[in-house]
């Protein structure tokens, strides 16, 4: 077999006609050949071109890609950060729900327990700043005198129609220690942030300020409040005039935006340049700008972000490094543009010299038998029906003939295949004795390989090559056959399994590392509150216990009443510490599933309930086989909680019923329910029901430490479950809950 081209075998060598038209036409092929030469010099040169072009926009796009994402952390960490300010902030506003206002030795207490300088170096302390209407102003400084605080001066002087003067801020600096008193509701950027957390109830950031402690150092730099509103009990009252009339003061952290930043960004985010502007109100303030020489050349890429934090408008405006240091492989880049060149040149002179020797080919096939012209016409019609590309390459690695198929798998047609190197139209230039030694078969000379195969106009695709040697004569041109097999979405398959386990394997990972993280921090906290927490309560109960055994004879009737409450609030808040730990340890504990007999646990706490108060008459009625799978524990805990409060909001009631038992949801589906006809609550602060800490009656009235629902909650959402009431004023209460595995009824 030699070569395909119909010219050579278009007439038998002994027709006188045929040697004239062959000839005719091999001196145009010559000529063909170098213009071909040349059109692939031409194609390699555009192609290089391309590919540079390709490579370099790719690099500039992932450059540009990665550098948004760090963008993106950079703004995240500073968002993140300021959460963790408002969640200090949130703590003191807690320390005012446990006691109607907290002294200045426990707001010491609290905010040494925070470690606030180690934790959060750019803020200035933690401060409390009292809402006081004018006709309040001399009970407070006398209030604060009789307190041993000395004299209260507020500043700047002057009458107003409400004063915030400063009263607790710790640490008690030297420059700290200065501010106590001024009025920070006299001063507009101040006025205008702590206005819109006393109208919204929530924590809100101000503009630009000059900090009352940086005139005391002597330091100039930006500095920001967080400012929380305080109300009586700790509520957030509904409407604002109820937010106006039971408002308290403000807790709020003053901070250094310079320090803010530098304390916020990760090691690796430091070389990042920035400036930060407040946009609030359609300003454009400057509050923040990388230290630093600006670099000589130009930015490679801008980016802008704009978010809302805590009312304020912030944009960002980051600049990457000029384009050397943000694409570093553009030198790299450019080498490979100048060897793409030099193979051009290649490719051509090698183009040139196959144009030499295709004449000689053709003068060769003149001396075809025509036995061989026969062999030559089963062989072609084997490749043209086959339903796998196939090619037969010369010596040189080029495409003497080509079957449909291949030409369908490449995308071009079987004349624009023939007389291409093979090697051509795969994605790299490994020869076809780079194939990998165990894919060989040393015996026969057959080997196979995986390669990308370039598409025309259209994406790469994988196929599977077969070589395989064929036999023929001394200074035949056929040397070899390849078979071409499609495996392109087999491997695209096996490709994205792979990807996705890896991914999975990574979430999993990641998820894993936080919830250790979080687990740590939770038991930080449960050990500061069980150990540092108990100490000064020990202290107060033990010393005003004392006081009362020793001094009540020289106490009145009116100091006596004091150190009772005195006591009395050490102990509610030794509970109050005991609820938080038990509540804590919902969290941590390992679920354990089993099968459950709720109905079975409901009657034992009813029982239990009734031996507590024989002398009530209580109708229990609990449906019967209700059964779910859960951590029994943590599910008596649920229903003791639940049964607990309907059996305590019920006692004025006569009679007083308590129903258990499964009734379809809404939405369908099944859910538990406990009702009772007891005192009921407003429907309209069902949302404070399941919150730590959060009361609808007071002390006196029901006792509780106002932790039960929220343990309730925290439960049946560890189960998977959630949870929902209902109720009315004085017509008692229905809560109605999910748990897996549930919907079973007798």
């Amino acid at each position: 077999m030699t070569t395909t081209d119909p010219a050579a075998r278009a007439a038998p060598p002994n027709e006188p006609d045929s040697t004239p038209d062959f000839a005719d036409v091999s001196g145009l092929l010559p000529r063909r050949g170098y213009v071909l030469a040349f059109i692939v010099f031409i194609v390699a040169l555009v192609l290089v071109f391309t590919a540079w072009r390709v490579a370099r926009d790719r690099e500039q796009r992932s450059a540009q890609i990665e550098f948004i994402g760090r963008t993106a952390q950079v703004t995240e960490l500073l968002q993140q950060r300021l959460v963790n300010y408002e969640l200090v902030a949130r703590g003191g506003v807690s320390l005012f729900a446990s006691v109607q206002r907290p002294t200045a030795a426990q707001w010491k207490a609290y905010v040494e327990g925070m470690n606030l300088q180690r934790r959060f170096p750019s803020t200035l302390g933690l401060g409390f700043t009292g809402y006081v209407p004018q006709r309040l102003l001399v009970q407070l400084q006398n209030e604060w005198r009789d307190a041993g605080y000395g004299l209260l001066t507020v500043r700047p002087f002057g009458q107003r129609e409400v004063y915030g003067p400063i009263l607790y801020l710790e640490p008690k600096t030297a420059a700290n220690v200065e501010v106590i008193g001024y009025d920070m509701f006299s001063e507009p950027v101040r006025h205008a942030a702590m206005e819109a957390a006393l109208e919204s109830g929530q924590a809100r950031l101000s503009g630009k300020i000059d900090l009352l402690q940086d005139k005391h150092d002597g330091i100039r730099s930006t500095g920001l409040l967080l400012v929380l509103p305080v109300y009586l009990g700790g509520g957030r009252p509904q409407s604002p005039s109820l937010r106006r009339a039971e408002m308290q003061g403000w807790v709020y952290v003053p901070f250094r935006l310079q320090k803010f930043v530098d304390t916020s960004l990760a090691e690796g985010h430091k070389d990042l340049r920035f400036r930060i502007y407040d946009e609030s109100g359609g300003g454009n303030a400057l509050l923040f700008e990388t230290a630093g020489a600006k670099p000589k050349q130009p930015a490679a890429f801008l980016h802008k972000t704009t978010f809302e934090v805590y009312g304020r408008t912030w944009r960002i405006e980051y600049e990457s490094p000029p384009i050397e240091q943000a694409v570093p492989r553009m030198e790299g880049l450019r080498n490979m543009f100048a060897l793409g060149i030099f193979t051009a040149l290649l490719l051509y002179g090698i183009a040139l010299v196959l144009a030499h020797t295709e004449s000689r080919a053709r003068q060769i096939a003149m001396r075809m038998t025509e036995d061989f012209r026969r062999s030559e016409a089963r062989f072609r019609s084997a490749m043209q029906y086959s339903a796998i590309g196939k090619a037969l390459l010369d010596s040189e690695g080029r495409i003497v003939d080509a079957n449909p198929a291949l030409a369908s798998i490449v995308g071009l047609s079987r004349a624009q295949l023939l007389d291409q190197r093979f090697d051509g139209l795969l994605e790299d230039e490994e020869a076809d004795a780079h194939a990998p030694a165990d894919e060989r078969n040393e015996e026969d000379g057959v080997h196979r390989a995986t390669r990308r195969l370039r598409r025309q106009h259209g994406v790469a695709r994988q196929v599977q090559l077969t070589y395989s040697p064929v036999p023929g004569k001394v200074g035949q041109d056929i040397t070899g056959l390849v078979q071409v097999e499609d495996v392109t979405e087999r491997l695209r398959a096996e490709a994205r399994v792979h990807a996705l386990n890896r991914t999975l394997e990574a979430r999993v990972a990641l998820r894993t590392r936080e919830l250790s993280q979080a687990n740590q921090e939770l038991e930080a906290f449960a050990y500061s509150v069980s150990h540092d927490l108990r100490a000064p309560l020990r202290a107060i109960d033990g010393f005003s216990r004392i006081l009362g055994e020793k001094y009540a004879d020289r106490l009145d009737e009116s100091g006596r009443g004091y150190l009772a409450r005195v006591r009395k609030a050490a102990s509610r808040m030794g509970d109050l510490i005991d609820a938080l730990l038990k509540m804590s340890r919902l969290t941590r504990s390992e679920l354990k599933h089993e099968n459950v007999d709720l109905s079975r646990i409901a009657g034992e706490l009813v029982e239990e309930l009734r031996i507590g108060e024989p002398q009530r008459a209580v109708e229990a009625r609990i449906a019967p086989g209700l059964q779910v799978v859960g951590d029994a524990s943590l599910l008596r805990n649920l229903l003791g909680n639940l049964l607990g409060n309907a059996w305590k909001f019920t006692r004025d009631r006569d009679p007083a019923t308590i129903e258990f038992g499964l009734a379809d949801a809404p939405g369908g589906g099944r859910e538990f329910f406990v009702r009772d006809n007891g005192t009921g609550f407003p429907q309209a602060y069902v949302d404070k029901l399941f919150r730590p800490f959060q009361r609808l009656h007071s002390v006196e009235d029901f006792a509780g430490h106002g932790i039960g629902l929220a343990s309730v909650k925290r439960i049946v959402e560890r189960h998977g479950g959630t949870i929902r009431a209902e109720g009315s004023e004085g017509e008692g209460a229905v809560f109605y809950f999910t748990l897996p595995g549930g919907g079973h009824g007798g």
